[in-house]
Parts: structure tokens; C-alpha cells; sequence
């Protein structure tokens, strides 16, 4: 569930408001890019019209998918991951994001030659493969040659923040570091260039009252979605409870209390929307 306490002066670059308001900017954002990939960079472009998830009470978050072309037309999907309960789901994800990449850029029945290059990057605060790495790069090999690739230009790339083994550079390490810890003082002490100019973006979103303001609205949607999804819920889970104990059937009930797929498979069942 996302946290609705903080105030844009106490978020950090892994909250989705600031991450976004960050990337936004070109050239911070092709640095980051460039750091994280280790190749040159010449220009980035930012859609104007970039998506968003609502948030919803279950915690997903607001999202940002920043799609970025390089000069060799090479699409990138960014995303800050904080929700440690969603690990499992990762893998799926990123599958699901490489798809819609590849939707977004080629229309049925047009040549698949079109289909570009491109990253699904997740920076996590939370190991996500528990190996204890910075970083964590997939693209498709054979399985019984593992120096064979498929050549289908797709990597999914995970960063940790909480990574303890010597994987990356000393400058990664901080960029991480930083994403938990986006203050003044850190900046101050960080050795990193990039640290710098990422934390001027950072104290320039933060000091904007036209940021705040929009921060602040949709912090207030976030709290209304989430006492909309509460209410929704229980009304729900009430005529449930209703009809099964009308039913005698307490054994499904405290299994459906229990389990959500079968508590939704019985929404179904009764039709309670």
C-alpha cells in the first residue's frame, strides 16, 4: 500500500512521484541510462503523453513507464519497484512490459524487422532474485548452448539496491544508495557527478510549489481510492458472508476469509460485483 504520510520534502528517488519528475528531465535521465548500461548515450527523447497506473488500494502504486529512444532507436521501459510482496511476480511482469513495447511499436500485420531494440529496467529495493547482486541482466540464450543468444534484442535488467557484492562500480553503488537515502547531507558527502546533478533535479522538484501542489492531489485521490476500494470490499465480502451462512456452507466461508482466489472465484459464482 502506498505510503500517504510523507511530504514531498521526505520523499526519496524511490518514491514514484519524485522517479518520475527526475527521469522527466532528458539529460538526467540519459545519464542514469547511460550508467546503468554502460554505453554512450547521444540524445534521449521523452514522449510528452507518458503512462500512468492509478493508484489502487491494493498497492500497486503509481507507475511510470518512461519509453526512451536513443540515437540507435532503442526503447527503454523504467520502472522504480518498491513492493517487496510483489517479487514473485517480477519475471511475469517484465515479460508483460516486453510485449507492450513491442506492441507500441508494430501494428498487426506489419514487418517484424520493425521491432527495435529494447530494455525493461526495474530498480528494486529489495534483492529480487536473492543472489545478493547489484545488478541482474536476462536476455534469451539456448539452453543447450548457452553462448548461442536468439538475437531477438530484449534484455530485462534488475538492479538491487540492497546488493552487497563487489558487481559494480563504486559510482553505481552510490546511485543506489542514494535511491533510499535522497537527502541533502547525502549529496553533499557522494563523490559521484552524477549524485550532484541528479540531486539538483531532485531539490528542484522537491522546492516547486506547483509540484507540491500536484503531489498533494494525488495523494488525495490515492486516500480516496483507498477507503473507495475498503468500502467496495467489505459490501462484497458482506453479501458473501450472507449467502453462505444462509447456506450453511461455513467450512467455504472461512476458506474464502482465507483465499483470495477462491473468495473471488465465489464473487463469480454469485455474481457480487
Amino acid at each position: 500500500m502506498p505510503n500517504t504520510s510523507k511530504t514531498i520534502q521526505q520523499l526519496n528517488l524511490e518514491d514514484d512521484f519524485l522517479f518520475a519528475k527526475v527521469m522527466s528531465d532528458k539529460e538526467v535521465c540519459r545519464k542514469v541510462l547511460e550508467k546503468i548500461l554502460g554505453v554512450s548515450i547521444r540524445e534521449v527523447s521523452v514522449p510528452a503523453t507518458q503512462k500512468t497506473i492509478n493508484t489502487l488500494y491494493d498497492g500497486k502504486g503509481i507507475r511510470l513507464d518512461v519509453y526512451l529512444n536513443d540515437n540507435e532507436g532503442t526503447v527503454y521501459n523504467v520502472e522504480m519497484e518498491r513492493g517487496k510482496h510483489r517479487k514473485a511476480t517480477l519475471p511475469k511482469r517484465s515479460r508483460y512490459y516486453q510485449g507492450n513495447i513491442d506492441l507500441d511499436i508494430i501494428s498487426a500485420g506489419e514487418d517484424y524487422r520493425k521491432l527495435k531494440k529494447s530494455f525493461v529496467i526495474f530498480i528494486c529495493t529489495f534483492d529480487p532474485f536473492g543472489d545478493r547482486r547489484h545488478l541482474y541482466t536476462f536476455e534469451n540464450k539456448c539452453v543447450e548452448n548457452p553462448s548461442l543468444t536468439l538475437g531477438d534484442e530484449t534484455t530485462k535488467i534488475f538492479l538491487n539496491t540492497k546488493g552487497n557484492m563487489h558487481d559494480v562500480d563504486p559510482e553505481m553503488q552510490e546511485f543506489l544508495s542514494y535511491v533510499e537515502n535522497t537527502t541533502d547531507d547525502f549529496a553533499s558527502q557522494a563523490r559521484s557527478p552524477l549524485i550532484k546533478e541528479i540531486h539538483k533535479k531532485v531539490t528542484e522538484v522537491k522546492e516547486s510549489k506547483e509540484m507540491e501542489v500536484e503531489y498533494m492531489t494525488l495523494l488525495q485521490r490515492d486516500r480516496e481510492n483507498i477507503e473507495l476500494g475498503r468500502e467496495e470490499g467489505s459490501n462484497r465480502m458482506a453479501s458473501l458472508t450472507k449467502i453462505l451462512l444462509s447456506e450453511n456452507r461455513t467450512d467455504e466461508l472461512n476458506r474464502a476469509l482465507e483465499d483470495s482466489d477462491f473468495r473471488n472465484k465465489l464473487f463469480e459464482e454469485y455474481d457480487i460485483l
